[in-house]
C-alpha cells in the first residue's frame, strides 16, 4: 500500500515538473522571439535611430530611403477593422445559434463544417479576394481599384469566423444551466436569456475569442499580399491598396538583399513593431477578461 503510495506521488510530481517545464518552455519561446527580433534590429536603431519610424513615408529600399513605419501600420490595422467587424458579429452570432439554438445533430455536423474553413490555405483566399470579391464589389464601386484593403478585410473576416464561433460557443455552453434555467423561471424568452445571460456569463471566454481573431488578423501575411497590393500607403480609405508589416516582410526575404544591410534589417524593425501590437491587444484582452470574469 505505501509503496503504491510513493509510486503515485512519484508520478504526480513527473506530472507536475512536465506541467512546469511545458509553460517554461512557452514562455522561453516567447521570449527567444522578442530577443531575436531586438538583436537584429539593433543595428539598425544605432545607425537610423528611432525617431524616422514615426515618419509618414515608408521606403527603405529605395536610393533615398524613408523610414516611416505608419504607412504599414495603417495598412495592418484597416484590414484588421474590416475584418473584426466582419468576424466578431458572424463568429458570435454563430456561436449563439450553435450553443442555444442548434439540436445536438445539427451542431455536430455545422461546427466541423465551420472549422474545415480554416483548414484552407490561404493563398486560397488571397486569390478568392482578387479574383471574385474585388470584381464584384467594383459593381457597387466603380472606382475600386484591383488591388484594395476592403476585399482583403472582408475575405479575412470570413477566413477567421471559425476560430471566433468554435471559442466562443465553448465559452458559452461552459456557462451553468442552472442560470439558464433561473432566467426561463423569471419569464425570460431564449432570445433573452442567450443575450443577457448567457452573453455576459461567458464574457471573459468571448474576449478570448476575440484576441485570437485580432492576433490571426493582425499576422496575416498571404491574402493581404496577394488581394491588398504591395504599396506602402498612408490612408484610412478601405478602397485604397496598402502593404502591411507581413506583405513588407514577405517581399523583403523574397528579394537579394544581404544579411546585415539596413534594408535587410528593415524586416526585424517591423517585426517588432508587429510583435508590440500584438502584445498590446493580449495584455488589453488580459485586463478585460480579469475585469469580467464571473466565479461559478
Amino acid at each position: 500500500m505505501r509503496f503504491r503510495r510513493r509510486q503515485g506521488l512519484r508520478l504526480e510530481g513527473l506530472i507536475e515538473a512536465g506541467l512546469a517545464l511545458a509553460a517554461f518552455l512557452a514562455v522561453a519561446v516567447t521570449l527567444g522571439i522578442a530577443g531575436t527580433l531586438l538583436w537584429e534590429a539593433l543595428p539598425f536603431f544605432r545607425e537610423i535611430g528611432v525617431a524616422p519610424l514615426f515618419g509618414t513615408e515608408w521606403a527603405p529600399l529605395f536610393a533615398a530611403p524613408r523610414y516611416g513605419l505608419l504607412p504599414l501600420l495603417s495598412g495592418t490595422l484597416v484590414i484588421t477593422a474590416i475584418a473584426l467587424l466582419v468576424s466578431v458579429p458572424v463568429g458570435t452570432i454563430l456561436a449563439i445559434y450553435l450553443s442555444e439554438y442548434a439540436p445536438s445533430r445539427a451542431r455536430e455536423i455545422l461546427k466541423p463544417a465551420l472549422e474545415l474553413l480554416s483548414a484552407v490555405p490561404t493563398v486560397v483566399y488571397g486569390y478568392f479576394a482578387l479574383l471574385f470579391v474585388t470584381p464584384l464589389l467594383r459593381r457597387f464601386l466603380p472606382d475600386l481599384g484591383a488591388f484594395n484593403m476592403l476585399s482583403a478585410g472582408l475575405v479575412m473576416g470570413l477566413m477567421i469566423v471559425p476560430y471566433v464561433s468554435s471559442l466562443a460557443e465553448d465559452a458559452m455552453r461552459s456557462v451553468p444551466m442552472a442560470l439558464r434555467e433561473a432566467s426561463y423561471a423569471m419569464g425570460a424568452t431564449r432570445l433573452e436569456t442567450s443575450v443577457r445571460v448567457v452573453v455576459p456569463a461567458a464574457f471573459s471566454g468571448l474576449v478570448s475569442a476575440y484576441v485570437l481573431a485580432v492576433s490571426r488578423a493582425v499576422g496575416e501575411t498571404m491574402v493581404v499580399a496577394i488581394a491588398a497590393g504591395m504599396q506602402p500607403n498612408l490612408s484610412l480609405d478601405p478602397r485604397d491598396p496598402a502593404q502591411t508589416v507581413t506583405s513588407y516582410i514577405v517581399q523583403v526575404t523574397l528579394g537579394d538583399l544581404p544579411h546585415g544591410s539596413i534594408g535587410y534589417q528593415t524586416i526585424f524593425v517591423a517585426g517588432l513593431s508587429l510583435f508590440f501590437v500584438t502584445l498590446a491587444f493580449n495584455i488589453g484582452g488580459h485586463f478585460l477578461r480579469r475585469r469580467y470574469r464571473e466565479a461559478y
